[in-house]
């Protein structure tokens, strides 16, 4: 489930999801943020994650070069069937 968010400034941001047990009730998606991305930008793109994707912010990390990198988890709801099919 990986995909690429192009913004308008043609830089292209990969997120990706950690392996998690299965046993987890926790989904985490890994999103790098190169430097030359705008603040807002940025808060533009992790704010749509959250409203369309019910992400929501973890952590974030900002490094000596500019880049982030930003963790963001969502509830998982495994259900187990219970008719005999």
């Amino acid at each position: 489930m990986t995909y690429s968010a192009r913004l308008a400034s043609g830089h292209v941001i990969n997120p990706r999801l950690e392996n998690r047990p299965a046993s987890s009730r926790t989904q985490w998606r890994v999103v790098d943020i190169p430097r030359d991305i705008a603040y807002h930008e940025a808060a533009k793109l992790l704010s749509e994650q959250a409203e369309y994707g019910r992400w929501e912010l973890a952590r974030a990390v900002i490094f000596v070069g500019g880049a982030r990198r930003v963790w963001l988890r969502r509830r998982t709801m495994h259900v187990e069937r219970t008719d005999a099919a």
